[in-house]
């Protein structure tokens, strides 16, 4: 989810005589054995079909997992990594490769036509946010496969899929794809590196690449709006759907939740014109508009997508924070809404958000909405998870407070035994928590309407993991813990737009860096509540002169350098490590939960032993990001470090998606690398596990204006499209041999 440009660690060595990690890991008194054994007898099962959309479409087909608790296998041989060529400066090879018998192909890129009247791309990056509108977005980062029946199953009169019992349809369907942030040097023919080149031109471009891309996809040719040319082998995208859309940063939202409509989400209302931005009024607090950095992801059970609002702050700027003068915030808002004594308050916020005092996308130059100095509320509206509906285009995207505002990574869900629905997330900063919001109601899988709004009434939780391998989720209410209006929380609401404060004040665990987070498919014998989430690293881990997150909130973002402990036992941890945990008596709703480190990443041949890491497996892989369960119970890593391959990668290479047994993290095979400067995110099957999809971000992102492919010409070099500028895109792997992927 980073590029060179993109918010980031200060990334440092710290050698140390200190004891190694694996010392500190054997102080640990819950050993390993207590995740990899189960009373259960290991048998074949059929993949539950709440890891899709059930209850609305069937999307799994019924498919045996051989014994193993749950795991099906790995049936691939390992590729060999990307590595640096010392005489280019380069990485060896400029594409996406795979192992031998599977296909990668370019599906979509930065730029295609995804719905009607969508002109194609130009390679000169001439066109304006008007064809940006109608175009697929921006640097690729999660997504989602929602199935589509075949034509006859269309309900004529609304457009939308007629559940089928029984059928899984895995040739046609939409892809959600976020698009995280822009490459500005490429974005812009003239790119856009100084506030005197900045126009309102280049921010309204910028803003419509963010956000999502709804893209109708078939294994079939199209001939017509709902003719299908069966004859075709390949997946395309159908750019005149009635399904194609883009949510961008400038689109209409509804607010709802303990938030909406608080004072404190009662920004200034503009009107937002391709010329400019003008203000006509306050906010409702039930309005917001737009969707920004939208990292990683997350579905529901009954068919709709949520999308991850990450690193929002860079959006906006505060003048002030250069000379601390919080006084001097904008008054005319806050006295409007009886917020004078909440000056001070809400730009300490600003500051535990990591608002700066200048935007690298320079859009407060142009678009008074950004900026938090004059506008001091606008940043409220962002940080949250937001939710859309794919399978209808009118419907209007909501911003659900009830999950909390943080910098969101991912949104992972799952439903126990009991029909208890719970959403767990992470907060991708250093020195950040990771946080699990319960539905109050129980999940309806029969009928889809009945959970409409369930996202909006429930508790938000944050972890505590203890020295024992035991943990706590500690409830963020109003009223417990310390949230009370002594400590600055005077509402649910105020708790909820200050999640970030709330948990500092009741004493969760800082870790390194959560991203995203995965559950292991209860299956084959396996019927554990099992989360794992990525910690990507922290740089400032261990370090001098060491310091915690205040508990009254008011430590800057990312700034704190907290001593090892149990969960995060590396110092400078640039290598980053897995984490998981199991909920007591396998339920979402247990307040109690006992966890272990999966795996160490690291490079064996690094000569610092805090660094090697515990990985066994064909490849060593490091700085973990995204993560996903196949319906077999393969677990697939992706990871998110600079992509060079230079310094401390010079044996790791490019970023890579490896495969994982969660029953021994020492079976690891590297089943995809990359191009330079790249990451590699976002990954989901079709129900019948025969087409994967994953996303290149930020392909050579360290080329220049002056010439574009100096770093990497992909995708043109995997053999799509006209060169001109790398792009982000989406790639579909298929086995040669039609099989499942994987197996």
């Amino acid at each position: 989810m980073k590029g060179h440009l993109h918010p980031k660690n200060n990334v440092t060595i710290n050698p140390s005589g200190n004891e190694s990690i694996l010392d500190v890991i054997g102080r640990v008194s819950m050993k390993r054995r207590r995740f990899i054994t189960t009373t259960a007898a290991a048998t074949a099962a059929t993949v539950f079909s709440d890891i899709a959309i059930s209850g609305f479409l069937q999307t799994v087909e019924a498919a045996p997992v051989p014994a193993g608790l749950g795991f099906g296998g790995i049936g691939f041989e390992s590729i060999q990594p990307n590595l640096l060529n010392e005489a280019t400066g380069l990485l060896e090879k400029d594409l996406v490769t795979v192992p031998k018998g599977y296909t990668a192909r370019v599906l979509v890129a930065w730029g295609d036509p995804i719905m009607p009247g969508a002109p194609d791309w130009l390679p000169d990056a001439s066109q304006d946010a008007a064809a940006q509108e109608k175009q697929f977005g921006m640097n690729t980062d999660g997504m989602h496969f929602f199935p589509l029946p075949g034509s006859g199953y269309l309900n004529r009169t609304k457009g939308l899929p007629v559940p089928v019992e029984g059928r899984a349809y895995n040739n046609r369907g939409l892809l959600c794809v976020n698009h995280e942030y822009t490459q500005e040097i490429f974005l812009h023919p003239t790119g856009n590196t100084s506030d005197a080149e900045m126009t309102i031109e280049k921010a309204r471009k910028t803003q419509a690449a963010h956000g999502v891309s709804v893209v109708e996809i078939s294994k079939f040719g199209w001939s017509g709006l709902f003719s299908i040319d069966r004859s075709g082998k390949s997946w395309s995208v159908d750019r005149n759907s009635r399904y194609g859309r883009r949510i961008t940063g400038n689109t209409e939202m509804r607010v709802s939740g303990p938030a909406a409509g608080d004072a404190l989400m009662k920004s200034k209302k503009f009107s937002i014109q391709p010329n400019g931005s003008f203000e006509i009024g306050i906010n409702d607090g039930y309005t917001a508009y737009g969707t920004l950095n939208n990292c990683a992801h997350g579905i529901t059970p009954w068919g709709t997508y949520l999308t991850a609002e990450e690193n929002f702050q860079g959006y906006f700027a505060n003048r002030t924070f250069s000379n601390d003068q919080a006084d001097d915030v904008n008054n005319d808002v806050l006295a409007n809404l009886g917020l004078e004594g909440k000056k001070a308050d809400i730009v300490n916020g600003q500051r535990r958000y990591g608002i700066p005092t200048s935007s690298g996308y320079r859009w407060p130059v142009v678009d008074p909405r950004f900026d938090a100095f004059d506008n001091p509320l606008e940043p409220h509206l962002f940080g949250w998870m937001v939710e859309i509906d794919p399978y209808d285009p009118n419907s209007k995207p909501v911003k659900r407070t009830s999950l909390g505002r943080i910098r969101h990574e991912s949104a992972q869900y799952v439903v126990d035994d009991n029909n208890r629905l719970a959403y767990y997330t992470g907060d991708d900063n250093v020195n950040e928590y990771i946080y699990k919001f319960v539905c109050s109601r129980q999940y309806n899988p029969n009928v889809r309407s009945a959970n409409r709004d369930l996202l909006d009434h429930g508790t938000l939780y944050v972890a505590k993991f203890n020295d024992d391998g035991t943990g706590n989720w500690l409830p963020l209410v109003y009223g417990q813990g310390g949230l009370t209006p002594a400590n600055g929380f005077n509402s649910q609401a105020e708790v909820l737009i200050k999640t970030r404060q709330a948990a500092d004040r009741v004493g969760a665990t800082m870790m390194d860096r959560p991203e995203w987070i995965a559950e292991r498919p209860r299956i084959g014998g396996f019927n554990e509540v099992e989360v794992y989430c990525a910690l990507t690293n922290n740089s400032r881990r261990g370090t001098t002169p060491s310091s915690v997150n205040n508990p009254d909130g008011t430590t800057p973002g990312g700034s704190s350098r907290p001593p090892v402990d149990a969960a995060n036992p590396r110092e400078s941890n640039i290598y980053g490590h897995i984490i998981r945990w199991r909920e007591t008596g396998r339920s979402v709703a247990s307040t109690t939960f006992s966890w272990d480190i999966y795996v160490l990443c690291g490079d064996r041949q690094d000569n610092d032993p805090n660094r090697k890491g515990n990985i066994n497996g064909d490849h060593d892989f490091v700085a973990p990001d995204g993560l996903w369960f196949d319906y077999y119970g393969r677990l697939w890593i992706q990871t998110d470090q600079s992509g060079t391959g230079t310094g401390t990668l010079r044996n790791i290479g490019s970023n890579s998606m490896v495969c994982a047994n969660p029953n021994d993290p020492r079976e690891i095979k590297l089943f995809l690398s990359s191009p330079t400067d790249c990451e590699v995110t976002g990954v989901i099957t079709t129900p019948d596990h025969k087409t994967m999809f994953i996303n290149i971000q930020h392909p050579g992102s360290r080329g220049s204006v002056a010439n574009p492919t100096s770093r990497s010409n992909w995708p043109h070099s995997q053999g799509y499209g006209p060169q001109g500028r790398p792009r982000s895109a989406t790639v579909v792997i298929t086995r040669d041999d039609g099989g499942i992927i994987g197996e």
